[in-house]
C-alpha cells in the first residue's frame, strides 16, 4: 500500500530563501505553461513539452528538469479538471473575457523525482534550487522512521510551504497484511453527536471535539471584531489548531477500532455516506458542527489503517439504519423521538439510538459478505 508521509524540513535562512525563490519562479512558470496550453488548446504532456520547454527554461532559469516537471504538473492539473479542458467558452453579451486558464499560487506545491531530489540516509535531503543543490536536515520522528525505516520512496515527492515552513510530501510503500476469513462483524456508525459508535455497545463521544470547535469559533468571532495587528497574529497562529485537533482525535478512534476488529477477527461495516451533506439537511445552529463533521476523514482513517492491518471493511446502505428495529425489523420515524433514544414502536425494543445504528450495519454487512461465520 502507498501511504504520504510529511516531513519537515529544518531549513537555514539562507536555504529557505532559496528555496522559497525556486518555488516562486516554478509555479510562475506553470502558470506560463498553462496559459500557453489553454490559448493552443493543447493538454498532451509531450506535445506541450516539445512546444514550451525552451521557452520556459529561456525564461525563469528553470533547470532542464524542473522544466519537465513545471510542465508535467500543468498537464495533470488540466487532465483533472476535465471540465475546463478543451472547453469552449462564449463572451457574455456587454461584458469582458474572462480569464479560464488553470492559474497557480506562486507558493504552491513544486514536484520534485529521482533527479532532483535525493536522500542521505534519513537525515539529509539533497534538494535542487535555482543556485545548485543544498543540503538540509528532515526532521524524522520516530513515527517517522518506523515508516520510512528501509522502505522505498515511490515516484515523485511534493514540497510544500505551510505558514513559513517547508514540508517534504513523500510516497512511501508499506506492505500490508493478508486479509483473514472474519468469524464477525463489527458495525459502526458515525456520527456528530457520538463521533463513532459500534455494535458492541461503545461510543466515542464527540463532546470534546465539539466544546474546541465552539470555544474556537468565539474565540474567531471576537479577534475578527477586535482587528488589531496583534489579534491578527494570533489568528494566523491558531488557524490549524482545530483541524490537528481533530485529525488526532479520528486517528485515535480509527486506530482503537481497528485494533478491536483485529482482536475479535471480524470485518469492520460503516456506512456508505458518500454525498450526504447533500441529502441531509439541520438547523441553522447546528450548519456549523455539520459542515465541520469529518466523517469523510474518519473513515479514510479506518480503511487505511485496516488494509495495513489486514482487517476486511465492507460499506452498507446508510438508508433508515437510525429508524429500524433490530430485532424485529420494523422501520418508522417514531421509532426515533428523540435523537439519543431508540425505541419501537411495534416490540417495544429500546436503546441508545447511535448503538442501535450499528446494530443495523452489522447486519446489514452480514447480508452482504454470505461466507461469514458468525457466532451468535
Amino acid at each position: 500500500m502507498l501511504i504520504t508521509t510529511k516531513i519537515k524540513l529544518m531549513l537555514e535562512q539562507e536555504h529557505h530563501e532559496k528555496l522559497l525563490e525556486t518555488m516562486k519562479r516554478y509555479n510562475a512558470a506553470c502558470t506560463f505553461i498553462s496559459q500557453f496550453a489553454f490559448e493552443q488548446s493543447e493538454y498532451n504532456r509531450i506535445k506541450l513539452q516539445k512546444l514550451v520547454y525552451y521557452d520556459v527554461r529561456d525564461k525563469f532559469q528553470l533547470s532542464s528538469q524542473m522544466a519537465i516537471l513545471a510542465v508535467r504538473k500543468v498537464a495533470d492539473a488540466y487532465t483533472a479538471d476535465k471540465a475546463k479542458k478543451k472547453k469552449e467558452y462564449k463572451k457574455p453579451k456587454g461584458k469582458k473575457n474572462v480569464e479560464k486558464t488553470i492559474s497557480f499560487r506562486e507558493t504552491g506545491a513544486m514536484s520534485y523525482d529521482a533527479r532532483t531530489l535525493s536522500f542521505t540516509g534519513l537525515e539529509l535531503a539533497s534538494i535542487l534550487t535555482l543556485d545548485g543543490r543544498i543540503k538540509v536536515p528532515m526532521g524524522i520522528s520516530p513515527y517517522h522512521q518506523g515508516v520510512m525505516q528501509g522502505k522505498n520512496i515511490r515516484g515523485q515527492a511534493e514540497l510544500v510551504w505551510h505558514d513559513c515552513i517547508f514540508y517534504l510530501l513523500l510516497v512511501v510503500e508499506r506492505p500490508a497484511n493478508e486479509p483473514y476469513e472474519p468469524i464477525d462483524a463489527i458495525g459502526v456508525d458515525l456520527g456528530i453527536k457520538n463521533i463513532a459508535a459500534d455494535s458492541m455497545g461503545e461510543s466515542h463521544s464527540g463532546d470534546a471535539v465539539n466544546a474546541v470547535r465552539h470555544r474556537n469559533a468565539k474565540l474567531r468571532a471576537k479577534l475578527q471584531a477586535k482587528g488589531t495587528k496583534s489579534a491578527k497574529r494570533l489568528l494566523a497562529r491558531r488557524r490549524h489548531k482545530e483541524a490537528r485537533f481533530s485529525r488526532d482525535v479520528n486517528h485515535c478512534i480509527s486506530k482503537h477500532m481497528v485494533e478491536k476488529a483485529k482482536r475479535h477477527r471480524s470485518l469492520l461495516a460503516l456506512e456508505d455516506l458518500t454525498g450526504i451533506r447533500e441529502r441531509i439537511t439541520v438547523r441553522k445552529a447546528q450548519r456549523r458542527n455539520q459542515h465541520a463533521w469529518a466523517f469523510a476523514q474518519l473513515r479514510s482513517y479506518i480503511e487505511y489503517k485496516a488494509w495495513i492491518a489486514g482487517v476486511p471493511v465492507v460499506l452498507v446502505d446508510p438508508r433508515n439504519t437510525s429508524r429500524e428495529c433490530p430485532q424485529c425489523g420494523h422501520i418508522a420515524k417514531e421509532n426515533r423521538k428523540t435523537r439519543d433514544w431508540f425505541r419501537c414502536q411495534a416490540c417495544e425494543y429500546a436503546a441508545p439510538a447511535d448503538n442501535v445504528a450499528a446494530l443495523n450495519i452489522r447486519s446489514r454487512a452480514l447480508v452482504s459478505v454470505p461466507n461469514v461465520g458468525v457466532a451468535i
